[in-house]
């Protein structure tokens, strides 16, 4: 066997630096202003998380405990599970058609085509 150069390998952080923190954007930038419902102009999304299908409606301008009492309502009257994400809503299931007269019941307006 011959003896080549040693291959120098470098594998881990540098710690010469100072620690820093780890910021990444966020997706939306989240308003602090509020609004009432019938000024909301909310758009729906579906993505595929694991395989199964999550419904977004928002951009939602309201304060959190009045938020998370709709998504409450909804919840219950959908029989479905959800969360709120950066003044998003996220539903389990493909629900579209379902969501959308109970959100204009409670005065909410769509954006046009959604």
């Amino acid at each position: 066997m011959s003896r080549g150069k040693k291959l120098d390998l470098f594998i881990g952080a540098n710690i010469d630096d100072a620690w820093a923190e780890v910021q990444t954007p966020r997706k939306s930038k989240i308003s602090h202003e509020l609004q009432e419902p019938a000024k909301h102009f909310l758009v729906f999304q579906k993505e595929k998380r694991r395989g199964k299908t999550v419904t977004l409606v928002g951009e939602f301008h309201l304060a959190k405990d009045e938020l998370n009492a709709v998504l409450k309502s909804l919840k219950k009257k959908l029989g479905c599970g959800g969360s709120v994400k950066d003044n998003w809503m996220e539903f389990q299931g493909e629900l579209k058609d379902k969501i959308r007269p109970l959100l204009v019941e409670k005065n909410f307006r769509f954006k046009h085509g959604h």
